[in-house]
């Protein structure tokens, strides 16, 4: 894996990006990754190996596991990246990366099948890939249709959506999580006395919360099918001949 910043972030992706940044420095931003960084530190107790690569439209450090030796920042120019580049043009090489998680990155970005394939292609065999996005069909996703702020220009893809992109890239889905189930709220006393509610859909996992998160394992490389040996026709068969017995004879 390259670790030498590769700038030119191309087309409307600044722009969007920046804007995402903008709104998760809000309050209702923070809500929703505070709820996040639960749900993702469960999740990724159950992946190991050397490399993480973390992709997401916010400011911030890059994830921590004690299972992962090295985790890294990747997407546009924003405090925490280390690595600056296309969002489809990683600079990293094919399987190079024992998981990559990509935290809102395909909720805003230009292209989500361009990125979710630069991801797909970047996680080694066996390699897991988790992928967090707005639920459309909660209190968030209500909320984004009415948004005049950064968050109107979320996508909100259909978690089932993503799930048969990743089914098409060669990933078996291994785990879905949901979170974030108190309403979004800017009143930080409002989400305190509200709290409640992310514990209790937290145990019950309803399919209603905010966020949701898939973890996906990569099963194959696309291995080419090998083609049959082609044979050679054979000739038609010729009826032989026969010596006729005469039953006189036979006697």
């Amino acid at each position: 894996m390259t670790e030498h910043p590769c700038a030119k972030a191309s087309g409307q992706a600044p722009a969007v990006a920046e804007a995402a940044r903008a709104w998760f420095d809000t309050p209702m931003g923070q809500q929703l990754l505070r709820q996040e960084q639960r749900v993702l530190g469960e999740a990724l107790e159950r992946c190991f190996g050397s490399y993480l690569v973390h992709c997401g439209p916010f400011a911030g450090e890059p994830l921590v596991s004690q299972k992962i030796k090295r985790s890294v920042r990747l997407g546009a120019p924003m405090p925490g990246v280390e690595i600056q580049c296309d969002e489809q043009a990683w600079p990293i090489g094919e399987h190079a990366a024992d998981v990559v998680v990509l935290q809102h990155a395909l909720d805003f970005c230009a292209s989500p099948h361009g990125l979710l394939r630069e991801a797909a292609r970047s996680v080694r065999p066996g390699g897991h890939l988790l992928v967090v996005g707005v639920n459309p069909w909660s209190l968030w996703g209500a909320r984004h249709l009415t948004a005049c702020d950064g968050f109107r220009q979320a996508r909100c893809i259909r978690a089932s959506r993503v799930g048969d992109w990743l089914n098409l890239l060669g990933f078996a889905l291994e785990n879905r999580r949901f979170g974030c189930y108190c309403p979004p709220l800017s009143s930080s006393d409002w989400q305190a006395r509200l709290a409640r509610l992310d514990d209790i859909g937290h145990r019950l996992q309803a399919p209603t919360g905010g966020f949701y998160l898939l973890m996906a394992r990569k099963l194959m490389i696309g291995l080419r099918p090998l083609r049959k040996e082609r044979r050679e026709r054979m000739g038609k068969l010729l009826p032989m001949p026969v010596a006729k017995v005469s039953r006189r004879n036979a006697e």
